[in-house]
């Protein structure tokens, strides 16, 4: 069983490619659908970027997120409503997240609109993408326990991967594709391919535990 975790990074989009949850490849593409058509066969695809907006106040998934990780709570951006994302710049993302939220939009996460905007797109079109965050699948695979040390630093990087490989996703010292993409990308990436695995075998959580839906009637959620 094939599936793939895939990340933003500043070539455009990494995946780490998992068979029967075992280390099976890299990909890099400028386009994230193109990424995905070249993944072949894979059952489950999750991608760490939000992929469901809705219409008024902040998404549950991002605010139960922030109550799991604690320490790490500052990894996830609250993201704005649907109509925030249709504005043309910054300033008129904000002042109409304010109007949806009585708060404005930051811009640390406004600078991901291009990026959600081509994600989104690629989730309402393919049931086998889902929303994944990796420092929520980090936290699980460490116990339910948020890692102390930043996914940035040395020692946050190397328990990552040591995490990773107590769960059989072993990362070689040579990825291929993802050989140039930034260490923090491809452990974000391949945290992402161990919750698609677990979303092919039924067995991945979830946050919220009460389901919001998008506008176009697709449950707005984290899985991990």
């Amino acid at each position: 069983m094939d599936v793939l975790g895939v990340d933003a990074c500043k070539q455009g989009w990494a995946g780490i490619r998992l068979t029967d949850g075992v280390y099976a490849g890299s990909l890099v593409d400028v386009r994230l659908d193109a990424l995905i058509e070249r993944a072949v066969g894979v059952r489950a695809i999750a991608v760490d970027m939000p992929l469901g907006l809705v219409e008024k106040g902040w998404r549950a998934a991002d605010l139960a997120a922030r109550a799991l990780l604690e320490v790490r709570r500052g990894s996830v951006f609250l993201i704005a409503p649907r109509p925030a994302w249709r504005e043309p710049d910054y300033a008129a993302a904000a002042e109409r997240c304010q109007e949806l939220t009585g708060q404005r939009l930051s811009r640390q996460a406004w600078a991901l609109a291009p990026k959600l905007l081509e994600a989104r797109a690629c989730w309402l079109a393919d049931e086998r993408i889902h929303e994944v965050h990796p420092e929520v699948s980090f936290r699980a695979l460490a116990g339910g326990v948020p890692l102390a040390h930043a996914k940035k630093t040395w020692r946050g990087q190397n328990l990552r991967r040591s995490l990773l490989a107590e769960a059989g996703l072993v990362l070689p010292d040579e990825l291929g594709e993802a050989d140039r993409v930034p260490v923090d990308d491809v452990l974000d990436a391949a945290a992402a391919a161990w919750s698609a695995h677990r979303i092919a075998l039924g067995i991945a959580g979830r946050v919220p535990q009460v389901p919001e839906l998008d506008a176009e009637r697709r449950v707005v959620e984290i899985r991990y």
